[in-house]
């Protein structure tokens, strides 16, 4: 079971590593983490994932539509360059047809990786944290 707790904290980790700069921090952030699950301290995780929570749904639930849809209209433009670069573009230019294929640069792709991440973990989180939480609670 621990192995699946910690397999599921790798993602979380990764983002740590890419937002945190000094390596000393990032990697006492993560064994602070580590240490508080294994205790069965879940507050600190608990107010992460709360936190998170809080910011989409204050996202979700605001009065501007731009306010409520940027991340899955981000999503889309990538999805379109993905397509266009890996699909579009290769089968005209089979058939001979001028294509541009689009230019991602790394932070793109990056940017596009933690975004795929992010919403998997968080859906994934929000589906198993609370079974989660409540056995290891017993």
């Amino acid at each position: 079971m621990w192995d699946m707790i910690f397999g599921f904290l790798k993602p979380v980790f990764g983002i740590i590593d890419k937002v945190v700069p000094d390596r000393a921090a990032a990697d006492k952030m993560k064994a602070d983490i580590q240490a508080s699950i294994v205790a069965g301290d879940f507050k600190e995780f608990e107010a992460v994932v709360n936190s998170q929570k809080d910011i989409i749904v204050a996202e979700a639930t605001g009065k501007g539509w731009l306010q409520n849809n940027w991340r899955p209209l981000m999503m889309m433009m990538f999805g379109f360059i993905v397509a266009n670069n890996y699909i579009f573009f290769p089968y005209l230019s089979l058939f001979g047809v001028k294509s541009t294929m689009l230019e991602v640069p790394e932070p793109l792709w990056n940017l596009l990786q933690l975004g795929i991440g992010g919403y998997v973990v968080g859906r994934s989180a929000e589906k198993i944290i609370p079974g989660v939480l409540a056995a290891l609670k017993k």
